[in-house]
């Protein structure tokens, strides 16, 4: 029952949203307004297919691995920068600094530097998306209750077995704060990447839909966006729940106080 009404719950606004669509354009002759039932028929025909293998899965692993290299870089880093005081007073300035500067812009110096592959892609990817996990660690490690963090002293609680006992248990909600936004980051970054000087890819690959005046081909790419994205998320909720099962488990016991 109580999957049932989570899966009303997550469909009853797509479907509502979906309907006042269909509803309005089912008179429209407007060029730019594509219709439903046609659009599914246009994203079948364009993307299940050989796109899947030229553009599709291409994009989806630059993602992933730009995705897992910003996470390991980020809550590395933030371990690092968030344990070690004067550390943090040096390095705030700098992170300030390039935390500032939009992803997209270090496009060309990315070309530049790296050419036009995979590994570029890559770059840009881990270049937005480590700083709301760096940021995001670092505040969690500083925020630890000085009740444990003296605990944990007291009892002989060093090196390994305190970042994994304390650190991490500790700071796992902010960081896992930070990854939920460093997946849709991902997401927008894996598609910039792709506009600028690419040859294949969903960017790409939807900018030139756009430039031919392939319309629904374009709004089909769109939507494939969409549904990534929301794929990614429940795969984020699901993996959250485990790793902060005591956290999720915690709040239950507190609201129902």
């Amino acid at each position: 029952m109580n999957l049932l009404k989570r899966f009303l719950y997550a469909s009853a606004l797509p479907a509502l949203l979906v309907t006042i669509w269909w509803a309005t354009s089912s008179t429209s002759t407007n060029f730019f307004l594509p219709k439903p039932v046609p659009l599914v028929s246009t994203f079948a025909e364009t993307w299940v297919g050989e796109r899947i293998f030229s553009d599709v899965l291409p994009s989806i692993g630059r993602l992933l691995a730009g995705v897992a290299m910003a996470i390991l870089l980020g809550v590395l880093g933030g371990l690092l920068i968030g344990s070690v005081r004067w550390l943090r007073e040096l390095t705030e300035p700098i992170l300030e600094f390039f935390r500032a500067i939009p992803p997209p812009v270090l496009v060309p110096v990315l070309i530049l530097l790296l050419g036009v592959n995979d590994s570029m892609k890559i770059t840009v990817i881990v270049s937005g998306c480590i700083w709301p996990v760096l940021l995001n660690t670092i505040e969690g490690v500083r925020a630890i209750d000085s009740v444990l963090t003296d605990s944990a002293r007291t009892y002989g609680i060093t090196g390994r077995a305190r970042v994994r006992y304390l650190v991490l248990p500790s700071a796992g909600p902010q960081i896992m704060a930070g990854v939920r936004q460093c997946l849709s980051l991902g997401l927008i970054l894996m598609v910039i990447s792709e506009m600028f000087a690419s040859s294949s890819g969903l960017g790409f690959t939807i900018v030139q839909f756009q430039r031919s005046f392939a319309v629904p081909e374009m709004w089909s790419g769109i939507v494939l966006l969409g549904l990534i994205g929301v794929v990614m998320s429940f795969i984020f909720q699901w993996a959250e729940r485990r790793v902060l099962r005591w956290y999720h488990g915690l709040r239950e016991v507190e609201n129902a106080a």
